[in-house]
């Protein structure tokens, strides 16, 4: 009878002692514990392996296959005893006078959306059903599609109204998702429509209707005519859908670069109902849609001609929008992540 090889010893024996360390696992920690120890990425059987090159050539198949063995051997044997460990578990909750399997499971609790995510689906709605794509653009920008592409070069004052964070790579959290504007006119072929809602971030102390991280949502459409009575009317078809009711606007001039003539879209305050709270600073009145017809730079950004196209464009504060709709007086609320506020919705 030929004498087992030196390597099948201490195989056999390694099974043995597994399959004994196994059985006298008590919990399913110290099961886990040894599983680790024989099957881990850095475990005892899976180093066996590592002596391939030390075993005789003639000898690497058979050992090969008896260290496969041996590693299918112990994960069996702790799946066995992990099954009886949880039925041992179970049986003790069982008997457990203090058990009563008749008294009534506490009650589920149910999530449900974020009232910004609501709003924003119905935004994403209203305007889908007059023909707007809806997209999705990236939250950290580069310089020229936040700043450069829309009309506001380095030097230009605009920056300053605009706090900005800039990263280690140059690039920065977009400031306005109107930084999606000119990546739409690459994507698309003109005439066309979209809205790009999305997350936005500016460097500013907080106050009741300030925020470092609040929603936006960008309105874009480009056609060969387009007038600040189509902008107007697409407004006002939004925001009495949203809120559910006619509400009362302004329209007074406001300047941004991108835009030209530019315009400031105010509704009165619908917490207050224009009696003036810390919501709309007194003044009876919300700044909520920066809007205007997209100036002739951009559309060259964008690659087209501005002698032949046109577009209008807005920057709605979706954030102001779901306080307006549900008569939230602070805008750190919908950020803040009480779930006794969130609940409320």
């Amino acid at each position: 009878m030929s004498e087992l090889p030196d390597w099948q010893i201490e195989i056999d024996a390694g099974a043995g002692r597994w399959q004994a360390e196994v059985n006298a696992a008590e919990s399913l920690e110290a099961l886990r514990s040894l599983e680790v120890q024989a099957l881990g990425k850095q475990g005892e059987i899976p180093a066996l392996m590592k002596r391939i090159p030390q075993i005789l050539p003639q000898d690497r198949k058979g050992f090969g296959q008896a260290v496969n063995a041996l590693q299918a051997t112990v994960a069996a044997a702790i799946e066995v005893r992990r099954q009886a460990l949880v039925e041992t578990l179970i049986a003790a909750e069982l008997n457990d006078t203090s058990f009563d399997p008749t008294q009534a499971a506490l009650p589920l609790r149910v999530g449900h959306p974020h009232p910004l995510s609501t709003v924003q689906a119905d935004i994403e709605a209203i305007f889908t059903s007059m023909g707007f794509h809806v997209l999705d653009y990236p939250e950290i920008e580069s310089e020229f599609d936040n700043f450069e592409a829309l009309n506001i070069p380095g030097w230009h004052p605009a920056r300053e109204m605009q706090d900005t964070f800039w990263l280690e790579s140059g690039h920065l959290l977009r400031t306005h998702t109107s930084s999606g504007q000119v990546r739409a006119m690459h994507e698309f072929k003109a005439p066309f429509r979209a809205i790009f809602p999305g997350k936005v971030f500016r460097y500013e102390s907080t106050d009741a209707s300030h925020e470092h991280t609040f929603h936006q949502v960008e309105g874009l459409m480009i056609d060969r005519k387009v007038t600040v009575g189509h902008l107007l009317d697409s407004m006002r078809t939004l925001l009495s859908a949203i809120l559910q009711r006619e509400v009362e606007i302004r329209l007074r001039p406001g300047y941004f670069p991108f835009v030209e003539p530019g315009f400031e879209l105010d509704i009165r305050c619908q917490v207050c109902a224009g009696a003036g709270c810390s919501a709309c600073k007194r003044r009876g009145w919300l700044e909520l849609l920066p809007c205007g017809l997209v100036h002739p730079n951009v559309l060259r950004a964008g690659g087209l001609d501005p002698d032949e196209w046109q577009g209008w464009a807005f920057g709605l504060g979706l954030s102001r929008l779901v306080m307006m709709r549900y008569g939230v007086p602070d805008v750190r609320l919908l950020m803040g992540g009480d779930l006794r506020f969130l609940s409320q919705f």
